[in-house]
């Protein structure tokens, strides 16, 4: 079972980037997928989640209305479209899986997680 995380890279402030995060060894029906973020010297953060079955997107208040996750059942890969991206959001991004009922937001109740990836926002 692995998670495969990419997209990340340099991008100049108000630009945009896709990051995707492959599932593979485990059908995720009962999975949340989330990405969170950890810059230098701070903690890591909640970024977004999906639910797997049905869709439903959550976000932190940060990314509202610039980021938008999603998944894509047939390829088994979730993406975090990171739209109007500021330094602010410099950062490594980390994909894991969750279980649905579990509390998206925390990262100790993951149990999977892909390598990061690297984003860098240039001013």
């Amino acid at each position: 079972v692995q998670l495969q995380a990419s997209g990340g890279g340099l991008v100049q402030a108000g630009g945009a980037l896709r990051l995707s995060c492959a599932a593979s060894g485990r059908t995720l029906g009962n999975y949340a997928m989330g990405w969170f973020r950890q810059a230098p010297g701070k903690e890591r953060e909640f970024v977004a989640a999906v639910k797997w079955s049905g869709g439903s997107a959550y976000y932190a208040d940060s990314v509202k209305g610039r980021f938008t996750i999603f998944r894509d059942n047939a390829k088994n890969t979730g993406y975090l479209q990171m739209n109007s991206l500021n330094t602010e959001d410099t950062a490594v991004y980390h994909c894991g899986v969750v279980p649905k009922y579990s509390n998206y937001a925390i990262a100790y109740d993951y149990d999977l997680w892909g390598q990061g990836t690297l984003v860098t926002v240039s001013s």
